[in-house]
């Protein structure tokens, strides 16, 4: 283990991770009704290919994935019942409901893969037809940037073990109770992706992760893999600045990592990879951290995906007997998102469901104006100005929002949090942000029209002219003459001879 310097910026928080530290992971039952969302998190919906009343088995392909999707497997046996719109954390969304039959029966087309046989190309294949997704928080597919860094030709795979958000812990878990997993899927994705070496990133605030790591390691015997002790830092383990301090690489605002030669996945992807190759189960569950004072025993649950929210917080013994508010949170306390109800589904992107008391959240002041101090600057990860991005957004300066580096905000809400005079900037970049995306869209539409349009009309002038031409040698016809597609016989000539 090596130390690196720390990013700029970013905030040394109180973690809150202890309590569900304190036991074991916990295995929930299967769902008795799954909700299978088709947007896993990514943003995109992957193609339903079952309709009502398909049987199903755990394992079973039940949507296949697009551009930014993944493809999705039944997490139960049983038969599925509808395509529903319902709540998911990201939002009302469209489910696949399954009804489970109990028996919790696998596909008997699973089986292990040997992944040492099948070259890279191959081996990425079998990783998207097995539903990986980035299980950090963005399911994304693995196997696509594995498969744009081997295009590339990275030379480093970098496993975020890093999970510095307060609140979320399911990563520390993973990583102290299933490094040889982990490490086992880090030898897999350096197949995948042809990098020559593998870094495993942990904070140093995780000594026992670190420790089994390490032994993992060394159990294996393969030297291309290390772990790295990086400092306790939010936002640390967010991808640009996570690639920064581990290899000194500044990712464009643009571009993605392996233009400067890496691959960042989750050890939670990592651990995903190593069950899809030992026994073919694609990936139908993942390690969720369930905490905050609203539950009576906080935990990281091993739960399938599609679990209602509400069974997960049953599994950590329900919801504790306080009388203050509770607030339902789809991730950690910085960057996670309210939820409404707790009928919504677990997905491959949620790495936390925060039941919080008004006691856990840092109070919202009422909102004053900008008083200048810079402190928003001061711990800005990425070196932006936000005040002055929070002046353009507010006045819709699309000219000065790309001038000052919107592109480039991560959305850690460190701004946020600092703010003196309350004001909610990470929420107003957020709208700044998608504001911009419908303009560039509607833009974006506008030229293809004009395109359609003036294709349309050459169409329209091409047909014109063929009927005019049609008609010029119908008349001709009439009047005895002879039609321009005839050759006319050359007087200069003279008569043919032989």
């Amino acid at each position: 283990m090596s130390a690196r310097p720390v990013m700029r910026g970013g905030l040394r928080l109180d973690g809150h991770k202890s309590r569900p530290l304190e036991h074991p992971l916990i295995r929930a039952a299967p769902p008795r009704v799954a909700l299978l969302a088709l947007d896993q998190g990514s943003g995109e919906d992957a193609e339903p290919l079952v309709a009502a009343g398909t049987a199903v088995r755990v394992g079973t392909r039940v949507a296949a994935g697009r551009v930014s999707s993944v493809d999705l497997h039944s997490p139960v046996s049983g038969v599925v019942r509808e395509l529903a719109l319902l709540p998911t954390p990201q939002g009302m969304g469209r489910c696949l409901v399954i009804d489970g039959d109990g028996r919790d029966e696998p596909d008997p087309a699973l089986a292990p893969l040997d992944w040492q046989a099948l070259d890279s190309a191959d081996l990425i294949e079998r990783l998207a037809t097995g539903g990986i997704a980035g299980l950090g928080g963005a399911a994304f597919p693995a196997a696509a940037k594995l498969g744009l860094g081997r295009e590339a030709g990275v030379d480093r795979l970098l496993l975020n073990g890093a999970e510095c958000e307060p609140w979320i812990c399911c990563d520390d878990a993973l990583m102290r109770e299933r490094a040889a997993q982990v490490v086992t899927g880090a030898k897999v994705m350096l197949a995948a992706c042809g990098a020559e070496r593998g870094t495993i990133a942990v904070e140093d605030d995780k000594p026992q992760a670190i420790t089994a790591l390490a032994a993992a390691i060394a159990s294996c015997g393969d030297d291309r893999i290390e772990v790295i002790a990086l400092p306790s830092v939010f936002p640390l383990g967010a991808e640009g600045p996570l690639i920064a301090a581990v290899t000194g690489r500044e990712v464009p605002h643009d571009g993605l990592p392996p233009q400067v030669g890496v691959v960042c996945q989750n050890v939670g992807t990592a651990a995903a990879v190593a069950r899809l190759v030992s026994d073919g189960m694609p990936c139908v569950s993942r390690i969720v951290t369930v905490t905050g004072s609203g539950v009576r025993r906080p935990a990281n649950v091993e739960a399938r995906i599609g679990t209602p929210i509400a069974e997960l917080v049953a599994a950590c013994d329900g919801y504790a007997d306080d009388p203050s508010p509770r607030y339902l949170i789809a991730g950690g306390s910085l960057t996670g998102r309210a939820l409404a109800t707790d009928t919504a589904g677990l997905t491959k992107g949620l790495n936390c469901v925060l039941v919080a008391t008004e006691g856990d959240l840092q109070p919202r002041g009422v909102e004053m104006p900008c008083i200048r101090c810079g402190d928003c600057a001061t711990v800005c990860p990425a070196g932006l100005l936000p005040q002055q991005l929070h002046r353009a957004a507010r006045s819709d300066d699309a000219d000065g929002l790309v001038r000052l580096g919107l592109a480039d905000c991560i959305e850690c809400g460190c701004c946020d949090y600092v703010c003196p005079s309350a004001i909610p900037l990470t929420s107003r970049f957020r709208v700044a942000r998608e504001r911009r995306r419908r303009h560039e869209e509607e833009r974006r539409r506008a030229a293809e029209a004009r395109v359609r349009h003036e294709r349309h009309q050459q169409r329209l002038a091409a047909e014109s002219e063929r009927e005019r031409q049609a008609f010029e040698d119908a008349r001709r016809r009439a009047r005895g003459g002879t039609a321009p597609s005839e050759p006319r016989p050359d007087a200069s000539r003279g008569p043919d001879t032989d």
